[in-house]
């Protein structure tokens, strides 16, 4: 069994100031900033409210070198989805919150820490809002 492993959990949110507020509520929760992650639909605007919260990014070192190397030539919805997959999150979860941020949502992640590959996934992660 993995140490230090959390559960997941991921917020939709549609301003830097409800990221911020997030993060914090993560932060008291016990997760630490470099656990707490990002994405948004424009990568301009993931780099942005990353920089301006202390988050971080799903990269390399989260999804693999396989993934990050197939991102490359993938659209940024098919980008947007792996990276969540390589985090546990399924794939129609993945395709939800790829559409919420279709629509201007900014989505959060507070990951538990453990890597998934393939089909895997976690489905223990809890989503605010709910996700039926």
């Amino acid at each position: 069994m993995e140490t230090n492993v959390m559960m997941t959990k991921v917020q939709t949110v549609s301003t830097a100031g409800e990221v911020r507020a997030q993060v914090d509520k993560f932060v008291a929760e016990g997760y630490s900033t470099d656990r707490i992650y990002v994405l948004a639909h424009d990568k301009d605007r993931t780099d942005r409210v990353a920089d301006q919260t202390g988050t971080e990014q799903i990269g390399m070192d989260e999804e693999g070198m396989g993934t990050a190397i197939a991102n490359i030539f993938r659209s940024r919805g098919d980008e947007l989805r792996a990276k969540m997959r390589s985090m546990g999150i399924s794939d129609t979860d993945a395709e939800r919150l790829e559409e919420d941020m279709d629509r201007d949502r900014i989505v959060v992640i507070a990951w538990g820490g453990k890597e998934y590959d393939n089909d895997d996934f976690d489905p223990t992660i809890t989503y605010f809002p709910y996700m039926v």
